[in-house]
C-alpha cells in the first residue's frame, strides 16, 4: 500500500510541575500513513463536534494509532478493539462530515 512519510518529533518541554524538562533529545521517528494527516488535521480543526479539545492532538494520535491497528490486524492485542475503533470511526467520519 502507498503511503504519506512523516516524520514525527515529540519533545519533553517541561515537567508536571513546570520545572526544566531532564531530556535533552526529543522522540523522533519515521511513519508512513494511508491519509494525508495535515490535511485530516486542518479539516477537523474546523470541525464543531471537537471544539474545546486539542484537535491536533486528536487526529494525529488516532491516525497513528489507527494505521498501527490497519497494520497489525491479526495482531491477537488488537482483536476485541478492532470492531468499536472500526465503529468510533465511522460515527467520527459522519459528524466530520456534517461540517
Amino acid at each position: 500500500m502507498k503511503q504519506h512519510q512523516y516524520r514525527i518529533t515529540v519533545e519533553h518541554l517541561a515537567r508536571a510541575d513546570g520545572s526544566p524538562s531532564p531530556r535533552t533529545a526529543p522522540l523522533q521517528f519515521a511513519v508512513g500513513n494511508h491519509d494525508d494527516l495535515l490535511l485530516i488535521a486542518q479539516r477537523l480543526r474546523q470541525c464543531e463536534d471537537l471544539a474545546g479539545i486539542n484537535s491536533d492532538a486528536f487526529t494525529i494520535g488516532l491516525k497513528l494509532f489507527g494505521e498501527v491497528l490497519l497494520e497489525h490486524k491479526q495482531h491477537p492485542l488488537f482483536a476485541e478493539l478492532r470492531p468499536h475503533f472500526a465503529a468510533f470511526m465511522q460515527q467520527l467520519k459522519k459528524g466530520a462530515a456534517a461540517q
